[in-house]
């Protein structure tokens, strides 16, 4: 059973344009992001899934493997199942999400998250770290019973705590773990209900009642969505441990 880290990565970001060439200690994010999923002790190949030629021209300044996929696809998801399917994978091999502006990405999680996925029999599978904010919409909560499985996603507070304030939420991180039968799944679904209220694409997989789980791990990242994002994953990286491995 092969597994294998794919990263969508596109140039025309929304809020932060061209983020993925951003760079921190010389380094763009893409990269940085990329070398740290390559030292996931787990992963067979990783690869860079983009249609940039400005980002393939990066990933090949840095020895970075990548795959061109098509412009016209709506999300990520779409974007990976096509390189998984250039990659010939089996239906039963094991695909991972990583989004390519999670320059702090820990590749533990990664491990972590991966291997749950293999004990437990989910169709996919994401991790979340404990959480004490409250009414932070730009956070995706995830409400996960007592055997591991995700029974809603939101960004509005849940489970809704009357009485204790200080009772942690599940906040969701930004891996995703498939195998590549229900990648492809997955990829075939419509935008649901929610999906579209919510600007959730993962409620996609619930409102069509696919089986999911998630894995508490210990230490938090970030995507890099705005500014600000980037600013923080600056400071944060200059006392990072993980990039002595790969700058």
């Amino acid at each position: 059973m092969k597994k294998v880290i794919l990263i969508p990565s596109r140039i025309n970001s929304k809020r932060l344009p061209a983020k993925a060439l951003l760079e921190i200690e010389k380094i763009p994010l893409i990269i940085h992001t990329y070398k740290r999923a390559c030292l996931s002790r787990l992963a067979d190949e990783v690869y860079v899934c983009t249609d940039s030629r400005e980002i393939i021209k990066t990933c090949k300044k840095f020895n970075a493997k990548f795959i061109l996929t098509k412009s016209s696809h709506k999300n990520g998801t779409e974007r990976i199942a096509e390189a998984a399917k250039k990659l010939k994978l089996k239906q039963k091999d094991i695909v991972v999400d990583v989004q390519g502006d999670e320059p702090l990405i820990d590749p533990k999680n990664i491990d972590q998250t991966v291997s749950f996925f293999q004990k437990n029999n989910f169709e996919i599978v994401v991790p979340h770290i404990n959480f004490l904010k409250r009414n932070t919409v730009n956070v995706v909560k995830l409400l996960v019973d007592n055997k591991k499985k995700i029974h809603w996603m939101s960004r509005s507070d849940i489970p809704f705590f009357l009485n204790k304030k200080d009772d942690f939420l599940k906040k969701h991180l930004s891996i995703i773990v498939f195998t590549m039968n229900s990648l492809i799944k997955y990829s075939k679904l419509k935008p649901g209900y929610f999906e579209k209220k919510e600007s959730i694409e993962l409620l996609r997989a619930l409102e069509n009642n696919m089986k999911m789980g998630s894995n508490s791990i210990n230490s938090n990242s970030f995507s890099i969505d705005i500014i600000e994002d980037y600013r923080k994953a600056k400071f944060y990286l200059k006392k990072d441990k993980i990039k002595k491995s790969y700058i």
